[in-house]
């Protein structure tokens, strides 16, 4: 059974929840491992996704990737013809992670110090590291995996309700956005 990343974090939230009810968070030895638990599980995913970055650098790959981006919901305006390199695009996905977790730390942060809630702490160490299982660019720098399937370039974004969207790579939708490019400049 392959079960999608958005049906898994709800599982593993809501399991995470009821395991942490039963968490002691009023024992202040508890609360501060769960708080180390949570800070290691963060540094982690920072590493992993600095260490990615830093082999993306390294690998170099300037295979040339062109897609159609697609365009924002509601707008009717036709997708963007993005022209990149793999290098490139990896950087910009795994900084788009990056992004995602400082976010999170900052969100944590204010719910933990400010509205003094505990068991997110719990639940998002255990997302942290589900979501270096799922991160893209970690399966293929990382993990050694292929790039083939759900992590051909440009990644498809997975739907909880429906078919995986996302950029379009078929050479009709790249055809077609570059005759309204060309459009555009004359």
């Amino acid at each position: 059974m392959n079960m999608n990343s958005g049906v898994q974090n709800l599982v593993i939230s809501l399991g995470a929840m009821q395991l942490a009810r039963k968490i002691p968070f009023d024992d202040p030895d508890v609360l501060n491992y769960v708080r180390i638990g949570y800070v290691v599980s963060q540094i982690i995913a920072l590493g992993v996704y600095y260490y990615v970055s830093m082999t993306i650098k390294r690998k170099n790959d300037q295979t040339v990737l062109k897609y159609v981006e697609p365009a924002a919901a509601m707008s009717g305006e036709p997708g963007q013809l993005v022209t990149t390199t793999v290098r490139d695009y990896d950087l910009s996905e795994t900084s788009k992670l990056l992004r995602s977790a400082y976010m999170g730390v900052a969100m944590m942060g204010v719910m933990h110090i400010y509205f003094k809630f505990t068991q997110p702490l719990f639940i998002q160490a255990l997302m942290g590291v589900k979501n270096l299982y799922d991160a893209k660019p970690v399966a293929i720098h990382l993990l050694g995996k292929a790039p083939v399937g759900d992590l051909k370039r440009p990644f498809k974004t997975a739907s909880m309700f429906g078919p995986a969207g996302g950029p379009q790579t078929d050479a009709a939708a790249i055809a077609e956005a570059e005759k309204r490019v060309g459009k555009k400049e004359e």
